[in-house]
């Protein structure tokens, strides 16, 4: 053949693979989730790591209702990354989805559909059927993100069998002392109709009118008294300031503090006792001059009555309001004194009860829906944000007000309908939290269910650590658990109530079980349609009522642990204990489903019902906005997977550190793309080198290896190490920033850099060749398991060409050689001196005298030590270097000079060899070229 028709480019091994250079992720991956499915790949690898070490991350329920965003995908990546690195460390990693269906969001739904008057079967049964229609949009959304679970058998709160074991445990709650019955001013939202926990309070901003009210002295004699004055000259007043104007009807008592000093005040307005510190701020208030006339601490004045400052108006308000002595008021704000209406605060119910005022006496006549009950005098049928000016107009009228004025602050709201919430005295029934007696008691706890809690919460490990404080600091700090709800979609509180004493069946516990066992059969509307007569018999039913309040939402989720990992899946917990490995959820949820799942597992095991908590924040904008639909700065699930595919998202998430809140745009996710890009290029080049290796023949034992593929592996080591510590402690952002390094500089930089010279020209057989190979066949098997819980689809997809099992999750992470210090130690110095070298090409580069590197002739002089460093890697040194010649020269410092290369050009692999032509037959090669397509070959060392 004549020399000018020899194609030299047809001898390279150029690199060849099936997988493509773009993802077009959007288009395949529903295919890739559509093949997990039909293969039931989570129930096979179930079966694959049966007997191995479990690791249980039990899903905190999401709720369903409402399309999913940014915030679900987050969370559920998250939870999947996480079993997916725990799978591929060997354990039987187990994840069962759930989802939260019980509760008043749902209900509200219901009634915007249908109606606000339905009965309780209809609203179970259209609740039940709405919850079902949810969860099947969200579960398409959530296995759309390639999140690997048991979603054929996901867990609800409304099976039949979790209802039925929530109401268990709820009876087990009462048998180790922690239930009981009280009337307690709770958060009550007039929306919900119903109390609210405080896991279900926000604070936001709210306008508010404030009123300094005048109490007059209903004893002058004895108040003269108290300051030590035979007597008083003119009419005296205690005056109180609030922000909730509402509260003054229902008065029905003052408090003070003890200790504090307070002062009787001559003013044209009459005598007024004030706080002394607060004389001043008060008077110039009122707009009032004033002398002390005497003064005298708290506790002088307990016990003296005053009269309600609507006394004179209506003879609804002829009753008189004791002093009660009370630490809880002070000096630093408003007047020093509070007024007190028992059944709309906590401090002035605990005040007025101590002191011996009567349940039965605590007037309460703010209704549920928010009004004053229709007999209430003046103010009766008015909804009590609307009556707050003529409340304010009757007090003004009356003379009794000294001052008012708008203010904003801020103030409980209802979290589900952002409405102000207000404390609202009601009988509920209540976990306790401290030492008392509950309903009941068969085997009393040992100790309160407050210490227990908090030392379950030493025995968590903490992901980040400050979240175990948050935890505990709430702990330390809780009233007492309202459970109790005035609604009809959820798990019934199945007690029978005396028509006449309020007290419950002798039976009770003996019911629980048996409404239980009707609600496993068929649900909670079983009970609903279940009569008195049928449970206690026509004797007992003519004297009890059915109760027909439900457990919290809270509840429902918190007990989770019990009628789930041990209930409807018990294979989902550790044959050492039913706890779980981690409860993962955003940090919101200390206050939440972490919480009460924590006071559940106290009170019924004595620990947590989980081993780690692990929380992320929220997801926000660039300027660190929460991503919201009213702002427009959202994330849309279904458009992002459009946009970008769930990949992306997938990445997004890793490369977050989610301890924060996890900032989304589109410039972040260019970002991300280009990550993404760099990750698929070097895995593309992985895959395309490796094409004609069959490791089974071609694989190259380690003392065969050249050095530089040895080093490769011990550097993919030392990387794999830092990984799996990462993994370990539940880190992705620094694996996904590490790994883009290591592919675009260990690998893409260097590595690979070097070795396309040796893959593309030497001998497709060679041991040069295949020592690579042998090298870059570990290095995906490594990388592919390093990227596989983050970028699942791109680890499938290159699987199926690269790997011989199913699926990547079959596989464990890849055992690598121990890494040689010394050969990487040594191999670190060679890259710092290769870069001083590069920076000085890329001069000549830049004034145009090269093109590449490999048209550059380089003088290197080093010191001894760098020299003989360099001088063993022989004449594989212009290689590593990627030059066509290089010459060392041992000197006292280190110096670089290039020059253009005046020797021809080798058309075959581009080197500028003084040889290009000694062969007459291949007048356009070098002789290594010319060896290694016709002679033994280029025998090759190092690199």
């Amino acid at each position: 053949m004549s020399q000018d028709k020899t194609d030299y480019r047809s001898t390279l091994n150029l690199p060849d693979t099936p997988f493509p250079m773009r993802g077009d992720l959007p288009k395949r991956e529903p295919g890739w989730v559509q093949e997990w499915d039909e293969k039931g790949l989570y129930k096979r690898l179930r079966d694959a790591r049966h007997g191995r070490e479990k690791f249980i991350l039990h899903d905190g329920p999401p709720y369903a209702n409402g399309t999913l965003h940014a915030g679900h995908a987050v969370n559920k990546i998250l939870k999947d990354m996480i079993v997916k690195a725990r799978q591929l460390k060997g354990l039987d990693a187990h994840y069962v989805p759930g989802w939260d269906c019980h509760g008043l969001p749902i209900e509200n739904q219901i009634e915007k559909l249908y109606g606000r008057n339905l009965s309780r079967d209809e609203m179970q049964a259209k609740g039940r059927a709405y919850a079902t229609e949810q969860i099947a949009a969200q579960m398409k959304d959530f296995k759309r993100l390639g999140v690997l679970g048991e979603w054929d058998n996901p867990y609800k709160t409304m099976n039949f069998a979790n209802e039925a074991g929530e109401l268990r445990l709820f009876k087990r709650l009462i048998e180790r002392g922690f239930v009981y019955r009280g009337l307690k001013p709770v958060y009550w939202c007039f929306d919900c109709g119903s109390a609210l926990a405080e896991a279900e309070i926000e604070y936001q901003d709210k306008k508010s009118n404030t009123v300094d009210v005048a109490f007059e002295a209903a004893e002058p004699e004895k108040l003269a008294a108290a300051f030590g004055l035979p007597k008083l000259d003119k009419p005296a007043f205690v005056v109180i300031w609030t922000t909730t104007a509402w509260t003054i009807p229902a008065n029905q008592a003052l408090n003070m503090g003890p200790d504090i000093e307070y002062a009787l005040v001559d003013t044209p307005k009459g005598l007024l006792v004030l706080a002394k510190a607060r004389v001043e701020d008060s008077l110039k208030r009122f707009g009032l001059e004033g002398t002390v006339l005497a003064t005298t601490t708290g506790d002088k004045l307990g016990g003296l009555n005053f009269k309600h400052p609507l006394y004179d108006v209506h003879e609804g308000y002829r009753r008189l309001a004791p002093v009660y002595l009370a630490d809880y008021a002070t000096d630093t704000d408003g007047t020093g004194i509070v007024h007190s209406s028992p059944a709309y605060g906590i401090e002035d119910f605990n005040s007025c009860v101590s002191h011996g005022l009567a349940h039965a006496d605590i007037l309460n006549p703010v209704q549920g829906g928010g009004s004053y009950a229709d007999d209430f005098p003046l103010f009766g049928g008015m909804n009590i944000w609307k009556a707050v000016p003529e409340i304010v107009k009757t007090l003004d009228n009356a003379g009794r007000l000294l001052a008012t004025s708008t203010i904003t602050h801020s103030y409980p709201h209802c979290w589900r309908h952002k409405s102000p919430v207000i404390y609202r005295a009601a009988s509920q029934w209540f976990v306790r939290m401290d030492d008392g007696e509950g309903v009941f008691t068969k085997d009393k706890a040992p100790e309160s269910l407050r210490s227990t809690a908090l030392r379950a919460i030493e025995d968590t490990a903490f992901y980040p650590p400050s979240g175990k404080a948050r935890l505990r600091d709430m702990i330390a700090g809780r009233p007492d658990w309202v459970i109790s709800r005035q609604r009809a979609w959820g798990v019934p509180i199945a007690f029978f109530l005396h028509k006449e004493t309020d007290e419950l069946h002798p039976r009770t516990l003996e019911i629980l079980d048996q409404a239980a066992d009707i609600i496993e059969q068929g649900g909670i509307e079983a009970w609903s349609r279940v009569t008195a007569e049928e449970i206690l018999g026509d004797e007992d039913a003519q004297h009890y009522r059915k109760f027909n309040d439900i457990l919290e939402v809270w509840f429902d989720s918190g007990s989770t642990f019990f009628h789930v990992l041990c209930g409807t899946h018990p294979n989902e917990h550790h044959t050492d204990g039913p706890e779980a490995d981690m409860y993962l959820e955003g940090h919101d949820q200390h206050r939440g489903w972490f919480h009460s799942s924590l006071l559940l597992a106290s009170a019924i095991r004595g620990r947590a019902p989980y081993r780690s908590l692990l929380t992320h924040g929220f997801t926000v904008d660039a300027q660190g906005r929460k991503m919201s639909k009213s702002l427009g700065n959202g994330i849309d699930l279904q458009e992002a997977n459009k946009k970008w595919g769930a990949e992306l998202l997938r990445l997004w998430t890793a490369s977050s550190d989610y301890s924060g809140d996890i900032a989304g745009d589109d410039k972040i996710m260019a970002r991300v793309i280009d990550t993404y890009r760099r990750i698929r290029n070097t895995l593309r080049f992985l895959l395309a080198n490796t094409s004609d290796f069959d490791p089974a023949k071609d694989a190259v034992s380690a003392s065969e290896m050249l050095e530089i593929d040895r080093w490769a592996l011990a550097r993919a080591a030392e990387f794999q190490r830092e990984v799996l510590a990462h993994f370990e402690v539940y880190e992705f952002h620094p694996v996904v920033a590490k790994l883009a390094l290591f592919s675009s500089e260990d690998l893409g930089g260097f590595y690979l850099d070097v070795l396309k010279d040796r893959l593309y020209t030497t001998a497709p057989g060679s041991l040069a060749r295949r020592s690579a190979q042998t090298a870059l066949w570990n290095l995906t098997h490594a990388m592919l398991r390093w990227m596989a819980p983050f970028l699942s689809f791109t680890a499938e997809e290159a699987w199926k060409l690269f790997g011989t099992s199913d699926s990547i999750f079959f596989e464990e992470f890849w055992k690598l050689p121990e890494p040689d210090t010394a050969l990487l130690a040594k191999w670190a110095r060679i890259r710092e001196l290769r870069e001083v070298v590069n920076k000085e090409i890329e001069t000549l580069r830049e004034q145009g005298q090269v093109g590449s590197s490999l048209q550059a002739k380089v003088t290197l002089t080093v010191p001894p030590e760098d020299h003989a460093l360099l001088a063993s890697l022989g004449d594989d040194l212009k290689f590593v270097f990627i030059t066509s010649a290089i010459d060392l020269v041992a000197g006292s410092a280190l110096q670089v000079s290039a020059t253009a290369s005046s020797s021809p050009k080798c058309e075959r692999c581009w080197h500028y060899r003084d040889d290009v032509g000694a062969d007459a037959a291949h007048p356009t090669l070098c002789g290594r070229c010319v060896s290694n397509l016709y002679g033994a070959g280029e025998s090759r060392t190092v690199a």
